[in-house]
């Protein structure tokens, strides 16, 4: 769905070499382990965890290459109407972190096995959870370059093929179809899985995948200005509130006990704080709310209730009287950080990864290079630009590579997407929900009769795979409706073909 980016999920921390601004990611949870579901989808029961004995590089033929891994995977097939009847298998193309995660957050799936008679399968992307090479040691797999080049998006994509078609040899469930579902950096798995290998799935549910992220594509301030129109549209007192917090909390740091004021204001923990972390706390609580800002409460990255940035700006317009600004962003953050009033007091330095995201910071220093996090004047966050060069310094610093920009369009496409798409495959849905930030470099028109694109005003961040309920709003229940539709008539149209052969 994720996703994800995190104060190290897209790499380069969470700040940009510009002084207060973040660098938005893929979701990461910045809440303490304790905090979180008990990967709840495996211990009830509903998956059964497997391991697929995975070789480490599929593009090479060099003594190294043929090295394995145990790959994990979770399989349900409780609804599975099996080989003979050539029921179809759903497979969720895994994110950046630990395939449990997924699971929860893509009910989506789950809900609609019944009516398909599909089998459930979620696969884990190598070096994320515990699908890691180099003997299952992350210590290893993670310790410099030479054994990070084997963490991509292409290696993953073909793990996947690899995975599925023996799992299906295995189940004498050859003629079984096959439709590949992803959220987020997953999403964008999905979508290209159906492209390189449109002879193992019959199509693709694309969720929230901004494929069109790369390469100037897209302007490098979509990311911003989305989160900007967020808060903005909820009340303009609360965008200005948030716009002139930057300056206000860099005033008061320089004036005499000013650092002391600024973490007891916003109840941090620790003794010593720097402008820049304070602010990158603020600020990732501002993106993460945008990006999940669901009609219903969730659990996804924190604790939240339904539409919670219009819950932000209600905590600032509507704060005590005689409540000062800094109060008032304390309580807005809050709805992100504390909706559970659990927490007494906040740690900047928490680096924890309770979903094992780490490994993204390796992709986005390679092949995910991303433009985003230039902000406009008009923009909730300090004015700033893109900057190419600052992203080559840091993978420098980190992993001694220069990263590689013009690789996802050579590889997967992008440049002139409606013609290419259209001449080279079908069978895509790709959703996109204008409120998240990501949507900016989704595909929001329909390309073809088969590569479909639903666009929901309301929507965040992949909030078509989520568990539905009692209050998702009619639009939701209709773009999920919409989707079955869909994918149900790849499996009809697969069929016929199957018998005319």
């Amino acid at each position: 769905m994720a996703i994800i980016f995190f104060l190290s999920l897209f790499s380069l921390l969470f700040f940009t070499l510009s002084s207060s601004h973040i660098i938005p990611r893929f979701p990461y949870s910045v809440i303490s382990p304790e905090q979180q579901l008990n990967s709840g989808s495996v211990q009830n029961g509903l998956y059964r965890t497997k391991f697929f004995t995975q070789i480490l590089d599929h593009f090479n033929y060099n003594p190294q290459s043929y090295q394995k891994f145990q790959q994990r995977y979770l399989i349900n097939d409780t609804y599975w109407g099996g080989a003979k009847k050539k029921a179809p298998i759903f497979v969720y193309t895994g994110n950046e972190g630990n395939i449990e995660w997924f699971t929860q957050n893509t009910g989506f799936m789950f809900e609609q096995a019944p009516y398909f008679n599909a089998l459930l399968v979620f696969i884990e992307h190598r070096f994320y959870g515990k699908s890691i090479p180099f003997g299952g040691k992350k210590k290893v797999a993670y310790a410099n370059s030479s054994t990070l080049g084997y963490l991509s998006s292409a290696q993953a994509l073909a793990d996947y093929a690899t995975l599925i078609i023996d799992l299906k040899k295995n189940l004498s469930a050859t003629e079984s179809p096959v439709v590949v579902f992803g959220g987020s950096y997953g999403g964008m798995l999905a979508a290209w899985f159906r492209m390189k290998y449109p002879h193992v799935a019959i199509g693709a549910l694309a969720s929230s995948a901004p494929i069109l992220q790369f390469d100037d594509l897209v302007s490098p301030y979509a990311f911003d200005n989305i989160i900007t129109q967020d808060f903005r549209s909820e009340s303009e007192n609360c965008y200005k509130v948030i716009k002139g917090s930057w300056n206000l909390i860099e005033e008061t740091a320089k004036k005499h006990g000013g650092l002391e004021l600024l973490r007891k204001s916003f109840k941090i923990c620790n003794n010593y704080i720097g402008v820049d972390a304070l602010e990158g706390w603020l600020g990732q609580a501002w993106i993460y709310t945008a990006m999940t800002d669901y009609p219903t409460p969730t659990n996804f990255l924190s604790p939240l209730p339904a539409y919670p940035v219009r819950k932000m700006c209600e905590a600032i317009d509507s704060s005590v009287t005689g409540k000062n600004t800094l109060e008032k962003l304390y309580d807005a953050a809050s709805i992100y950080y504390n909706y559970s009033g659990t927490s007494k007091c906040f740690d900047l330095n928490d680096h924890s990864d309770p979903h094992d995201l780490g490994g993204w910071q390796w992709q986005a220093c390679s092949e995910m290079i991303m433009p985003e996090g230039a902000s406009s004047k008009e923009s909730i966050f300090p004015e700033s630009k893109w900057s190419v060069k600052d992203r080559n310094a840091y993978c420098k610093f980190a992993y001694n590579v220069v990263p590689r920009p013009n690789w996802i369009t050579s590889e997967f496409g992008g440049h002139n997407i409606e013609i290419v798409l259209k001449r080279s495959v079908g069978n895509i849905i790709f959703f996109n929900g204008l409120r998240d930030p990501w949507s900016g470099g989704g595909v929001l028109k329909n390309i073809s009769k088969t590569i479909i694109a639903i666009v929901a005003k309301e929507g965040a961040h992949h909030v078509d795979l989520r568990y539905s309920t009692k209050e998702d709003p009619k639009w939701l229940k209709d773009v999920r409706k919409q989707e079955v539709k869909i994918i149900e008539s790849w499996i009809s149209q697969y069929h016929q073909d199957l018998a005319t052969k």
